[in-house]
Formats: structure tokens, C-alpha cells, sequence
């Protein structure tokens, strides 16, 4: 169990049991708010163009947006938000919003996929309703694996956007409606792929349905800020050397859904509870938020 489930955990612990030990159980807010603000302020943002790690491809961040790089998205990702270790090229936030932000509203990840060059002939002939049908069969089929996982199981709703393909800048697009395991508001997973020589650029906004208005009105300005470098560009394939992916436009759009998009669920619903907790962690707090008492070696 790694330490944001802890405690989460805990916080539920103290939800249920609110009415015993309350003494010892009760939050010094004023606290909790200097240290939540201290965890915020320890991260470093970026503007303007950024080179992404390895030189694979440059990112000019949008207006209106900052850039978290791999390592501290690494700690975002995993250590405040508690999804399996990856490695991202890194996170862009609106420019109001941080990772621990109280009212946060949705983070776009940007990670690099090297399966091979994915060919796009089959681009046009793609009938996605067709390929939905495939999708939500195959999330009904994996819900008893997530279950044993330890996340809520989901339905995949429908199109929240219609996967589009631009065939002239090799990128692709599209938005899935979930809903979530006791959740009473369906999410969002916005997907850009960009293609390149040897694979694609991932890049996923994930936050509540009613961001889909918000997001529409980003998504051109995300999707024109991110670029291959020279030498990695899908027009720089050489079929002689290079690897071709074992799947195409419709295997890309219909990937199998990652883990960590249902635990951003559960963060967005019970984020408080792991604004509370994260901030234990990072400033020492535990005996004034968890109670008195010696804590763990």
C-alpha cells in the first residue's frame, strides 16, 4: 500500500468515525492551509518553449497554460496522486490551477509511446461507431480485472468528441463520456495522439464531463504547441531501419483503458480528503491531523 492510499484511508477513517476521539482527530486548519500552500509553491513551472526529455520533441506551452517537468510530474503523479509509476515528459496546468489546487478542475500529460511508426492508411475508412461498440465491450470484459486492482470498475458511455484525423500534421484526436464506480458525475478523457517517426506523443486531459466545453476551446492551442524534432517527425520513417507498429489508426484510438484514469476519478471526487492527506506527508502534520501518538519508523 503506498502512502497516498494510506492516507486516504485514514482520512475515510476519519470521516466515518468522526464522532470518537474527536479531540485528538481534529485538523488545525490554519496548518494545513500554510503547508498546503508550502507543497504548491515547491514546484517549478515553465513557459515559453520547452525541449522535452530526450529531445524528442518540442513543446511551445499554449498561453494561458505552465509546464511541470518529467521528474516533478513523476512526484505529482505518483506520490500526490497515487497512480502507478510512469514516466511522463511532464504535465501542463491552466495557469490558475496547481496539483494540489482546492477546486481542481483537469491536468493534460504528456508522455512518449515508442511502438513503432503506426501506418494511417486505414484513417478514412474507420467506422467509430463500430469501433465504440468494440471499446465498451472490451471495458465490460476488464472490469473484473480492475476490481482485483483495487479501482472502480466503469462504463464507457460514449463519444463526449468523435475521433478526428488530421492527415496532413499526423494528429489525431478524440474524447471518451465514462462513468465511474459510485461516482455521481461521468468523466472526461480527452486523447491526443501525435504521430512520429518511431511511435506517438500521448497526451490525456482527464476531468470531470462538464470541462468539455473548457477543454474545446484549448484543445487547438494544445494541439498546435507540441512538435516532433528533426530526425523524429513521422516524415522522417525509413522503412529500412525503422519499426512498424503492430496496429493503426483504429488500434490507437480503441488502446485499452490505463488504470490511472479511474484513480484521477476518485481524485476528483474525494479530492480534499487527498489534498489532506498528501499534505501529512509532505510536512510532517500526521500527529495533528491523525491523532496523537508515535508514528511509524
Amino acid at each position: 500500500m503506498n502512502k497516498i492510499t494510506l492516507a486516504l484511508l485514514l482520512c475515510f477513517s476519519i470521516v466515518v468515525n468522526g464522532q470518537q476521539e474527536t479531540d485528538s482527530l481534529t485538523i488545525d486548519l490554519a496548518d494545513y492551509q500554510k503547508s498546503l500552500d508550502s507543497l504548491n509553491n515547491s514546484f517549478t513551472f515553465q513557459h515559453g518553449e520547452v525541449i522535452l526529455k530526450g529531445g524528442i520533441a518540442t513543446l511551445h506551452v499554449p498561453d494561458g497554460f505552465k509546464f511541470l517537468d518529467s521528474e516533478q510530474s513523476k512526484k505529482v503523479l505518483t506520490d500526490l496522486w497515487g497512480n502507478p509509476p510512469s514516466e511522463p515528459l511532464g504535465l501542463l496546468f491552466p495557469e490558475a490551477m496547481t496539483p494540489m489546487h482546492e477546486a481542481f478542475t483537469y491536468a493534460v500529460e504528456i508522455e512518449y509511446e515508442e511502438e513503432g511508426y503506426i501506418e494511417d492508411e486505414e484513417a478514412e475508412d474507420l467506422d467509430y461507431d463500430d469501433l465504440l461498440k468494440e471499446m465498451q465491450n472490451d471495458i465490460v470484459e476488464s472490469n473484473p480485472q480492475r476490481t482485483l486492482q483495487g479501482y472502480p470498475t466503469m462504463e464507457l458511455i460514449g463519444w463526449a468528441s468523435k475521433p478526428y484525423y488530421d492527415q496532413d500534421n499526423k494528429k489525431l484526436h478524440w474524447a471518451k463520456e465514462l462513468k465511474f464506480e459510485d461516482y455521481d458525475k461521468n468523466t472526461l478523457n480527452y486523447n491526443i495522439r501525435v504521430l512520429g517517426r518511431k511511435g506517438y506523443l500521448n497526451i490525456n486531459a482527464i476531468g470531470d464531463i462538464d470541462m468539455l466545453e473548457t477543454f474545446n476551446k484549448e484543445r487547438d492551442n494544445i494541439l498546435n504547441s507540441v512538435e516532433f524534432t528533426a530526425g523524429n517527425r513521422y516524415s522522417d520513417f525509413n522503412p529500412d531501419v525503422d519499426k512498424v507498429a503492430a496496429y493503426g489508426i483504429g488500434g490507437l484510438i480503441a488502446g485499452k483503458i490505463l488504470a490511472k484514469a479511474g484513480f484521477f476519478a476518485v481524485i476528483l471526487k474525494f479530492w480534499k480528503f487527498i489534498a489532506i492527506g498528501a499534505v501529512a506527508l509532505f510536512s510532517g502534520f500526521k500527529k495533528k491531523i491523525f491523532g496523537s501518538g508515535k508514528e511509524d519508523a
